[in-house]
């Protein structure tokens, strides 16, 4: 199990993920989340700086697609901000949601990164479907009630992985 929650690749945020490693991996899509990860929590406000790195992630030929947990209307908002489909009310880590945003992606799990800041929901839906996952810090600490309870129980997986030496 904890194997399912060990993320392929850590980020302090999605602005320092280096896009030629990702050509490397041979990704051609990328799933990102939406809270924590895009915008603050409960948020549809997005910073220049992430406007800039979606545009110049779809310039160098990425597909895109917004995955969340979250109701439609928010995700729609910044979808359509950002020119990208989307899936909402998600209900991650389950396989249908992230088996939507492929198809959407039009691309396969190899060739397909997800990003996002929880590993009980982006990183463990993630592996279950096989993608590249992207474990980043979560952007604030304002978070849904069952998300703070959850952050308790990563925390002692995140502490084992560094006594491992798998996370830093």
């Amino acid at each position: 199990m904890l194997e399912l929650l060990r993320p392929k690749v850590q980020a302090d945020s999605i602005l320092r993920i280096d896009l030629e490693d990702l050509k490397k991996a041979g990704i051609r899509g990328i799933i990102i989340d939406l809270d924590n990860t895009l915008v603050e929590w409960n948020q549809s406000n997005l910073s220049p700086e992430i406007i800039g790195l979606i545009s110049h992630f779809k310039d160098q030929g990425f597909r895109m697609c917004i995955l969340s947990n979250a109701l439609e209307p928010r995700v729609e908002t910044v979808a359509r901000i950002l020119d990208i489909p989307y899936v909402s009310k998600a209900i991650k880590p389950r396989k249908s949601p992230f088996k939507k945003a492929l198809e959407l992606l039009g691309t396969a799990p190899q060739e397909t990164a997800v990003i996002g800041d929880q590993l009980f929901t982006d990183i463990l839906g993630g592996n279950r479907m096989e993608l590249y996952t992207i474990w980043t810090t979560p952007l604030s600490n304002m978070e849904f009630v069952s998300t703070k309870a959850l952050r308790k129980l990563e925390r002692l997986i995140v502490k084992r992985f560094q006594r491992k030496g798998i996370l830093k």
